[in-house]
């Protein structure tokens, strides 16, 4: 079954909206190397569609003017990129279409077909979605050690919990933490008469 990855530049407030006005000062090699890797294994880009409107609006001519980025520019435009919209689109950017129906069973279907890994970039609304429907394998947060105090945080408001596992974790030159979690098992219930006993006593 192919594994599905979200990345996401992140706060320490957890802000994940427009990180292009806050995160340049921290991008270093370590953090190239960090996002070279989360798309190293996809053949399949998901993404939202203001997300691909950015990457559409971008990548296309960097990979044209041949500059040191242009090899990542083509892997972007190599792979399969399926935009999330209810709006009907007309793509520019090769190999782009629209995702025809429910998002969780459009994904759920991608996972059992034959390919590489499928990678996400941004797009929060699909990653909320994937978390809350049990289908993300993975979500990277590159978080960066600064407090931006507003915009769009990566959870929203809801009743219910999403418990995560953490898979790995690095620290870059920049202080910028990169945190890779998976989906975790309920934690249960519990309250303060259970957490006491792992605190020292007097006597220790």
């Amino acid at each position: 079954m192919r594994k599905i990855t979200a990345s996401l530049f992140i706060s320490l407030d957890g802000v994940v909206e427009a990180p292009d006005q806050w995160h340049f000062p921290y991008f270093n090699d370590e953090m190239g190397a960090a996002v070279d890797a989360s798309f190293a294994t996809a053949d399949t880009l998901l993404l939202g569609r203001k997300t691909y409107d950015s990457f559409a609006g971008a990548w296309p001519d960097r990979e044209a003017e041949g500059g040191e980025d242009a090899g990542f520019a083509k892997k972007l435009g190599d792979a399969r990129k399926i935009v999330a919209s209810r709006q009907d689109l007309t793509f520019t950017w090769r190999n782009s279409e629209l995702l025809k129906g429910e998002l969780a069973d459009v994904v759920t279907a991608l996972k059992r077909e034959p390919g590489g890994d499928i990678a996400l970039s941004g797009s929060v609304s699909v990653v909320r979605q994937l978390l809350a429907h049990g289908l993300l394998d993975e979500l990277h947060l590159l978080v960066h050690p600064i407090a931006v105090r507003k915009g769009m945080r990566l959870f929203d408001e809801a009743d219910t919990t999403i418990p995560l596992r953490l898979l790995s974790s690095a620290t870059f030159r920049t202080g910028v933490l990169h945190l890779v979690y998976a989906l975790a098992e309920p934690t249960g219930e519990a309250t303060y008469d259970d957490a006491k006993v792992h605190l020292p006593r007097d006597d220790q």
